[in-house]
């Protein structure tokens, strides 16, 4: 069917499969905010929007007086970016998609932008173009490719002038926002638009529903492309293909539409910065408890890193998206393509947490228990029942509880000095 530019017949289009299989994403905040390092990537409003004082004088004593934001971009580098080396370590991570920044609401294009003349990677900065070169790479690793996109942008004159008449006159919107759409679409064919800067005006003033209906319609990846609910004033949780609602958005109970949480691995920034230290990072069991209460309650998970401007991904973030791997490498069959179960989380306690795969049930525990007893009282057991923890060889003995559901005997695990790993998966075969 053709779609109409319209969200009544946009929303009812069916969100390509791969999306809800895929689970597990990286995102990539990189720009000319990664220069100054600091604060975080709405830095350039901090300073001259807001004039922040602490910003203001972070400036002033770091650089020259009379410096511009403008001058950051040539100190943008990327010397150090390399996209094999990054689509490696996404893959490793266990991320099925990576959602890049090709342009936040400081304007700048991470690719030749035809609508961005000197305020983009190709003619400033790095002098390559970051976008189709990472693209690249994850489609050579099997990744999905998602383009980060601001609609807005702080200080563009053109955008400024439109907000000035109420937002009735769309001059950024027909010189600057929709080319560079089209340009990204046309160029790198991405499986997905995770689309931002929404919040200031209508959709109607975006004409987002004319670029949807292009996109499902006609576009190169009309069957295949997947975006998210940032399309205008009052659009996020109601309108587009899946939900993000809210940054670290986390629903509670099991919502009815498809959604993604996106959380960042740096708790105070998106962006990378120079002062980050060890406490403001997540450790690993957040990001686990995070997954899997996030894929339990049938969303994706979405992890940011903000890499330096020379475009190297921080040890310490590396370290973190590894140990994401190894426990998808070990767990990886209770998150990847399942489903959300008839229930979500024990009623007890939110450290069980529950997903499915046809017949199939599993049960993720996030804290071992003490006797190495688990009790589970949603599952109802049969008497061929059968209980494997994964990653580990061999099935577990069970009995059905006094009260109701089962109590399963896990391995004897050794007493060690070093905290175990974060969360283990049951597989439970002929339950209901």
């Amino acid at each position: 069917p053709r779609y109409r530019p319209d969200w009544a017949s946009l929303d009812a289009r069916p969100l390509p499969a791969w999306f809800d299989r895929a689970k597990v994403g990286v995102f990539v905040h990189w720009g000319v905010f990664s220069v100054p390092a600091w604060g975080s990537e709405w830095f350039w409003w901090h300073w001259q929007g807001r004039h922040d004082a602490a910003y203001e004088r972070f400036v002033r004593r770091r650089f020259p007086p009379g410096t511009t934001y403008a001058d950051f971009a040539p100190r943008f580098t990327g010397h150090d970016f390399q996209p094999r080396q990054w689509a490696q370590l996404f893959q490793q991570a266990g991320a099925r998609y990576v959602v890049l920044t090709t342009k936040h609401h400081e304007g700048f294009t991470n690719w030749g932008s035809p609508v961005s003349w000197n305020w983009n990677s190709v003619d400033t900065g790095p002098h390559r173009d970051l976008v189709g070169e990472l693209g690249e790479a994850l489609r050579e690793s099997n990744l999905r490719y998602g383009l980060y996109h601001s609609l807005m942008e702080w200080f563009n004159p053109l955008y400024l002038a439109d907000k000035e008449s109420g937002f009735r006159t769309q001059s950024f919107v027909l010189k600057k926002t929709m080319p560079e759409l089209y340009d990204l679409v046309l160029k790198y064919k991405p499986d997905l638009i995770w689309s931002d800067g929404d919040w200031e005006a209508p959709d109607s003033y975006w004409n987002s529903t004319s670029f949807l209906a292009w996109l499902y319609n006609d576009s190169p990846v009309k069957d295949t492309v997947v975006v998210n609910d940032r399309w205008g004033q009052g659009c996020s949780c109601h309108h587009g293909g899946f939900y993000n609602c809210a940054d670290k958005y986390r629903p509670g109970t099991l919502p009815d539409h498809k959604w993604e949480m996106c959380s960042s691995l740096d708790k105070l920034s998106w962006g990378y910065r120079s002062d980050m230290n060890l406490t403001e990072v997540m450790d690993e069991m957040s990001v686990i408890e995070e997954l899997v209460q996030t894929v339990s309650l049938g969303g994706n998970y979405l992890l940011n890193v903000g890499p330096t401007k020379e475009g190297v991904i921080a040890p310490i973030f590396q370290e973190r998206l590894l140990a994401l791997g190894r426990w998808l490498g070990t767990n990886g069959e209770a998150i990847y393509e399942s489903q959300p179960w008839r229930v979500q989380m024990e009623n007890t306690t939110d450290t069980v947490w529950y997903t499915s795969k046809g017949p199939l049930v599993f049960a993720i525990f996030l804290l071992w228990p003490r006797d190495s007893d688990l009790h589970l009282s949603s599952p109802i057991p049969s008497p061929g029942t059968r209980v494997t923890l994964l990653g580990y060889a061999g099935t577990l003995k069970w009995q059905k509880s006094p009260g109701k559901g089962m109590l399963i005997t896990l391995p004897y695990m050794l007493p060690s000095p070093l905290p175990p790993q974060p969360g283990w998966a049951v597989k439970l075969e002929g339950v209901k």
